[in-house]
């Protein structure tokens, strides 16, 4: 079965077509998908989703782009619906210096307190890191304890290296629709990731695989960031890992 472990369906850009997308996925062979919440009111439409969609399921958290409007009055929140039973993750959470649209410091200080949160919330976390792979890695080795639930490095553009350190770490390393871009140069990363650990996904609406770049993603189109996979790693199935690597990292999706 086909997963897509990160979709923005919350995302503005898809207004009234959620429906129609979701009555899609059949089309795909797709079955679940995880929406992901990206500051209170992006995270507040996904459980909503979660609730009416028996394939969605939602993750709820502070973006780093939007870590110096976090507030204890969210973590109170994020708290409370966690214990959703199709609240599945914490995310996504982490340090974007690519933007640098709030602080580093701030960012930096937000992504512990989040960890703290997302333990306390006995839940995964997804991670945002953009230019920041070093520092990331400093700050989750600092907080390891915080790790107990384990997390995945979301849309992984680190190096084939740093793989490794982050899944010595307990993490899993997510794939998007940027590997199958012609000059994306991802192999050698996707070959270092251990199977126990890879992950695929689309990051919807944004990041559209080919052969549909340049146009707005979908979760559908997971699809062809499988078939990317399952060139370069002929020896696995790569919807099969993918699904079942899913249910082992986000223990409360169905079955």
């Amino acid at each position: 079965m086909l997963i897509d472990t990160h979709t923005h369906l919350n995302d503005e850009r898809y207004n009234n077509e959620v429906p129609e997308i979701i009555e899609d996925f059949k089309n795909y062979d797709l079955k679940k998908v995880i929406c992901v919440g990206y500051d209170r009111p992006s995270s507040e439409k996904a459980v909503s989703l979660s609730k009416e969609y028996n394939e969605v399921y939602a993750t709820v958290a502070i973006h780093p782009h939007d870590a110096q409007n976090a507030t204890e009055d969210d973590y109170v929140y994020f708290k409370k619906v966690a214990k959703e039973p199709k609240v599945v993750a914490y995310g996504e959470i982490g340090l974007d210096f690519y933007y640098d649209f709030s602080p580093k410091d701030i960012q930096a200080k937000v992504f512990e307190q989040q960890l703290q949160v997302a333990y306390d919330c006995k839940l995964p976390v997804i991670l945002h890191v953009r230019d920041a792979y070093q520092k990331s890695y400093e700050i989750l080795k600092a907080n390891r304890d915080l790790l107990k639930y384990s997390g995945v490095m979301h849309c992984y553009s680190g190096s084939a290296e740093m793989v490794k350190m982050y899944a010595d770490l307990g993490l899993y390393i997510s794939f998007s629709g940027v590997i199958t871009f012609k000059n994306s140069n991802k192999r050698a990363v996707v070959e270092a990731t251990p199977t126990d650990r890879l992950l695929i996904e689309t990051d919807s609406p944004y990041l559209t695989p080919e052969p549909f770049r340049g146009k707005l993603n979908y979760p559908q189109y997971v699809k062809y960031v499988a078939e990317k996979v399952q060139e370069w790693l002929p020896h696995i199935d790569v919807v099969k890992v993918n699904a079942e690597n899913a249910h082992r990292l986000f223990t409360k999706l169905a079955n």
